[in-house]
């Protein structure tokens, strides 16, 4: 039997990590997803990426096997996952191999952080697809302007343990916040236990608003931050759809049904034998608003009709 080659794909972590699938030199190929927290979570995303798998003609269970790991909300087990489908990271395997296709998934351009050459030809074994949730921040920053409009000290609050995506996501915010006469005040939090803490911080620091730098580790936490939004009477944004479902206030950001189909178009193509390096990198362009009215009662906010308009869902 001739050695199997791999497509490395991490899915649902932080900018630097891929999202990763193989192909044997059997009759179906079989791709890996390593996801970062639940399967449960990853329910609407899967439906979507197995859509774009479709898209490109391969159906699982039919001509193509899925292989999954769950690091179950603990990054720290991506490495070791990650090993398991031949590489501890994209970038330890783009240092190991020149073979091995990557398809990565990241909310950084890739090119800044050193994973492709350009986003038209990415030149070696990686490529990917992009959301718009880092360079979307100033734009949630101009939503809560809108909403509160004597807002002047905004609470940010930023994973130390993605520094590159925490120091992208406030470069972008900084200059935005300027131009709306906002104060920025950054606050840190990697662990379930440090939410409780820095709620309190805000508070005492009388800040107006929360904002989330997008963070897939903040993603798990998305009902305790509705929670002790409400709690604190914080008006809490993020860019995450199940964050207004589960209680928060507001969300803006990328349509992540396109993301992950797109991720799973790559795959497609790939498996169909187009190379990475031939293969642009893609970018998902739909974004979506949505909006608790409850949520923003229980913090006695009155919704400004030129948001309610723009939504995209409401409830109520």
């Amino acid at each position: 039997m001739r050695r199997r080659d791999f497509i490395a794909l991490v899915c649902g972590v932080a900018a630097s990590w891929p999202l990763a699938a193989r192909a044997q030199q059997v009759a179906s190929p079989v791709i890996g997803f390593l996801g970062s927290s639940l399967p449960d979570e990853y329910a609407i995303r899967l439906r979507a990426f197995r859509q774009g798998l479709k898209d490109e003609g391969y159906v699982e269970g039919q001509n193509v096997k899925i292989e999954y790991r769950w690091a179950e909300d603990q990054n720290s087990r991506l490495p070791l996952l990650a090993a398991e489908r031949g590489s501890p990271s994209a970038f330890a395997a783009k240092a190991a191999t020149a073979t091995i296709p990557i398809v990565f998934a990241t909310a950084v351009d890739p090119v800044t952080i050193n994973l492709v050459k350009s986003l038209d030809r990415p030149g070696g074994n990686l490529t990917g697809v992009t959301n718009m949730n880092v360079e979307m921040g100033p734009k949630r920053l101009e939503l809560l302007r809108e909403l509160l409009p004597k807002a002047t000290t905004i609470a940010v609050l930023v994973n130390p343990g993605s520094q590159a995506l925490a120091d992208r996501f406030l470069q972008n915010l900084q200059p935005a916040a300027r131009t709306f006469g906002m104060q920025l005040y950054v606050l840190n939090a990697s662990t379930k236990e440090d939410l409780d803490a820095v709620f309190v911080e805000l508070v005492q620091h009388k800040a107006d608003a929360l904002l989330i730098c997008p963070d897939v580790f903040f993603n798990a936490q998305i009902e305790q931050f509705a929670v002790l939004g409400v709690r604190h009477a914080v008006p809490v944004v993020y860019q995450y759809h199940p964050f207004v479902k589960a209680g928060g206030l507001l969300s803006y950001g990328s349509d992540e049904t396109e993301y992950y189909r797109l991720l799973g178009v790559q795959a497609g193509k790939i498996l169909k034998g187009e190379k990475p390096a031939d293969l642009p990198v893609m970018q998902s362009t739909k974004v979506e608003l949505m909006i608790n009215l409850k949520t923003a009662k229980a913090l006695g906010i009155t919704v400004p009709l030129s948001i309610l308009g723009r939504a995209d869902e409401i409830i109520e």
